[in-house]
């Protein structure tokens, strides 16, 4: 399962991805302090988030943890960056947001969402639905019902607009391999596409990808502000505890917003 925790209304989550799942702009940044607590799975939020120091740089593991995030590829191990990281780079040239729908005075304007997120090269192509809080402050997750959907954080940006938009899956349940099965395995310059319910469609490349220890999460790199569009995908990784229905990492693939159209 995923759990995780936010704030109201596009202020940044603290987004926590439980047992076996896979796992906006400006007002994010103020509202940090504000969201809840996780409880297993992107780690703790940002009010439980210890900030970055020497000794967690220098002491996470048994290396030097890496300035940025890496890029992935074939066979190459996926390590966590430093908590004070930023984001990684576009792997593509950048393209506008989409602006926000304009409402018209006395009109209420019908809801934009996410409806489906392809993924070629891993042949994901899966429906979205909406996630949001339950009644301890995490964020909630798909289905176990429904393996192959994934979820989309209400209050984080609707893909495509300003801000780190952020869409969870499980990586298996009891009955064997979910949606985020394979996340893993993507590296940068690999291609995700979501669709909306206003027919427009977005393409995000992935500029690259960790496993992170849910201990350790880096909330800031994966909620904080962005001046682009990008989006977030997150599941579940490492080794899984039976005993407590858990696994003890995160999957973080960062993608920034390089093609629109509709």
């Amino acid at each position: 399962m995923t759990e995780q925790k936010s704030p109201t209304n596009r202020a940044m989550p603290a987004l926590l991805i439980a047992g076996s799942l896979g796992g906006v702009g400006a007002i994010m940044v103020g509202l940090l302090s504000l969201a809840p607590a996780v409880d297993d799975g992107s780690g703790p939020g940002p009010a439980a988030q210890p900030a970055p120091s020497t000794v967690q740089i220098q002491n996470a593991g048994a290396f030097v943890l890496p300035p940025t995030v890496g890029p992935g590829g074939k066979n190459t191990p996926l390590t966590p960056a430093r908590l004070d990281a930023p984001p990684p780079l576009a792997a593509e040239p950048l393209v506008a947001p989409i602006p926000a729908p304009k409402k018209a005075a006395g009109v209420k304007a019908k809801k934009v969402t996410p409806t489906r997120i392809k993924i070629p090269k891993l042949k994901v192509n899966a429906v979205i639905g909406a996630v949001t809080l339950d009644k301890k402050g995490n964020l909630t997750t798909p289905p176990l019902s429904k393996p192959n959907r994934t979820g989309w954080y209400r209050y984080s940006p609707l893909p495509g607009e300003l801000g780190p938009s952020v869409i969870n899956g499980h990586v298996s349940t009891r009955k064997g391999a979910a949606v985020f099965s394979r996340l893993r395995e993507l590296a940068k310059g690999d291609h995700i596409y979501v669709y909306r319910s206003d027919k427009k469609v977005t393409r995000f490349t992935v500029s690259g990808i960790e496993q992170v220890s849910k201990s350790t999460f880096p909330t800031s790199r994966v909620y904080g502000n962005t001046d682009s569009s990008q989006i977030r995908l997150i599941t579940c990784g490492g080794i899984y505890n039976k005993k407590a229905h858990s696994y003890t990492d995160n999957i973080v693939v960062y993608a920034t917003l390089s093609k629109k159209k509709g």
